[in-house]
């Protein structure tokens, strides 16, 4: 059978040129294809297998929690123990007015779920964004996207959606008493890993406090370990009224939330009751699984290496043609004079088995963010295929 042709097919395409591998298995940082070839995840499938893939821990819940039952009825009818000890685990693990989670399907369902539930406590509309966020694909997280290109063929969107430049004054004088809620990542993540100071961000909090306005922290790529921290907020000094999380919250298995404090959510159930709902979201299957996942998370000292690693890893990616490289832990962007040139590399990294891709905002920068249980020789092993890719695509400075 030709999967390739009936990937082609059959599968809807996203882009004209799929990296098209035709993978049979992951363990830990590594990928291998059909024919066997290893590759690096150097991007943990999107910031999803933070602690790498197919771990036991998590394979175990999985096969358990599919032997006792899978799908029951619609979100938030039946106690379902998964959802309730994975929800348990989160918030202990998070401030106080952090304590009640709705579990969705995604981290797109997510940033739905929390812009609505920001209309319906503050009876308001207005909706403050920044310019280069992403907060997913869907029509309403499609309208607080600030790009424009991805934007513009699929108006008209929400209305009352306004952008500014991430880290603005601007920005912090637009909250007003019309505005329901601020949507901000803590670190940028399509933007190529862009961080703003800890100043501005208390600032925003302090003003959206002060107009009565929900600041909603996307840390659906930035969660779970990835800059150091559990959750990058922390590292910040401020705590948001909702929270959003995605990727690596599922383990491995397709899971997002939004976790508000149980006043707040409690709006949801009335005027109109159901006043948000999902079938297959916090699926039994995908909570066990993510449980299991930040229960290894929390057990290793992976998290506690990350600034180590981050630094190693930095130091090893030394070569001209780097214009320049940011990063938040773990999850770095190494910046190229061009997209083209960005291209070419990836080939190469492909090539010779490490996986990578580019930031949707800044195409010229190549995306790094592997597992967080690599080790320095892992890493090590890492810098030198992306500086053998520059010299194989022909780039000198």
């Amino acid at each position: 059978m030709n999967y390739r042709q009936l990937f082609l097919q059959h599968i809807a395409q996203t882009s004209p040129t799929p990296i098209g591998l035709h993978m049979q298995r992951a363990h830990g940082i590594y990928l291998f294809d059909v024919n066997g070839k290893e590759y690096i995840d150097g991007i943990s499938g999107f910031s999803v297998a933070n602690i790498g893939h197919s771990h036991p821990k998590v394979v175990n819940a999985v096969q358990q929690q599919a032997s006792e039952y899978m799908h029951l009825i619609v979100y938030g009818e039946f106690i379902q123990q998964p959802q309730v000890a994975y929800a348990k685990l989160l918030t202990d693990h998070l401030p106080a007015t952090l304590n009640c989670v709705y579990f969705t399907n995604s981290g797109a369902e997510a940033a739905e779920g929390a812009m609505k539930l920001a209309k319906r406590i503050t009876g308001r509309t207005k909706i403050i964004a920044f310019h280069n966020a992403y907060h997913g694909s869907t029509q309403g997280a499609l309208s607080i996207m600030g790009n424009e290109y991805w934007r513009n063929a699929y108006r008209p969107l929400l209305p009352e959606v306004y952008h500014y430049e991430y880290g603005s004054a601007e920005a912090l004088q637009a909250i007003d008493a019309q505005t329901a809620c601020v949507m901000v990542e803590m670190v940028q993540a399509e933007a190529g890993i862009v961080k703003t100071s800890n100043e501005w961000l208390h600032a925003l909090r302090e003003q959206c406090t002060a107009k009565g306005v929900l600041l909603i922290a996307d840390e659906i790529q930035s969660g779970f370990g990835r800059t150091g921290t559990l959750w990058a907020f922390e590292q910040t000094g401020i705590v948001p009224d909702v929270l959003l999380l995605g990727k690596a919250l599922g383990g491995g298995m397709p899971l997002g939330a939004f976790i508000a404090s149980r006043k707040n959510m409690h709006a949801l159930t009335h005027h109109p009751v159901l006043g948000h709902i999902t079938t297959f979201g916090g699926h039994p299957v995908s909570c066990a699984a993510g449980k299991a996942a930040l229960e290894v998370l929390l057990d290793q000292h992976w998290m506690k290496e990350v600034k180590e690693k981050e630094t190693f890893l930095k130091e090893q990616l030394q070569h001209k043609a780097i214009k320049a490289i940011r990063s938040a832990g773990l999850w770095m962007a190494i910046e190229f004079d061009s997209f083209e040139t960005n291209q070419k590399v990836i080939h190469h990294c492909i090539q010779q088995g490490l996986i990578t891709d580019w930031f949707l905002f800044r195409p010229q920068a190549m995306r790094i963010a592997p597992p967080l249980c690599i080790q320095k020789k892992e890493l090590k092993k890492m810098a030198n295929i992306i500086l053998q890719s520059i010299a194989d695509a022909g780039i000198h400075a």
